[in-house]
């Protein structure tokens, strides 16, 4: 009688091979292998810690006066603090819409109830010079807000662009706040 031989690793019946047990093993240190390579290439593309801490920050406008601004930085790049005064709300909401480049009102860019507190990027929207308009003394621009020395734009009190080669009005960044004299922005 002759003798069948296995050329299986297994005896009858059993399920999974010694080969097979082998491919998963390597198969599975190979993916952890190069989820080891990966990783860090992935990581090193987060935010650096400078920039985390910078991701929102705090400012107690207190002690800012009606008529007065602020500028402060805010994800590196200056931020302006406006009290608006009740003419320069008034005057504000005096402009048409229509007449404007970037059509937006004093209420769509500022937060609700706080009429009298404007908060923008101190960026000009034409090629990202910083508008004067914020210290005493400054030049503001035809409209009373902003003027940017680079290339001619005026912003008015609600920091639209009324004036020159910018094509958008003062960015208004994301800001909530936290009590009557705290602001919280990003």
């Amino acid at each position: 009688m002759a003798t069948v031989e296995q050329t299986d690793d297994t005896a009858p019946g059993e399920g999974v091979r010694r080969r097979d047990f082998i491919n998963i093993a390597a198969v599975s240190f190979a993916g952890v292998g190069g989820l080891a390579l990966v990783y860090p290439l992935v990581n090193q593309m987060n935010p650096s810690a400078d920039v985390l801490a910078l991701a929102s920050i705090e400012v107690d406008v207190s002690a800012i006066q009606p008529g007065q601004s602020v500028k402060t930085i805010f994800r590196k790049q200056p931020l302006f603090l406006r009290h608006l005064t009740p003419q320069e709300i008034q005057a504000a909401n005096a402009v048409p819409t229509a007449d404007l480049r970037d059509p937006q009102t004093l209420a769509e860019r500022t937060a609700e109830g706080k009429p009298q507190w404007l908060i923008t990027m101190g960026v000009c929207t034409h090629l990202g010079c910083v508008p004067l308009g914020i210290g005493p003394g400054e030049n503001k621009g035809e409209f009373g807000g902003y003027f940017c020395p680079c290339h001619g734009s005026h912003y008015d009190t609600a920091a639209r662009v009324r004036k020159g080669p910018a094509p958008k009005n003062l960015e208004v960044p994301e800001y909530v706040f936290a009590s009557d004299t705290v602001v919280q922005i990003g």
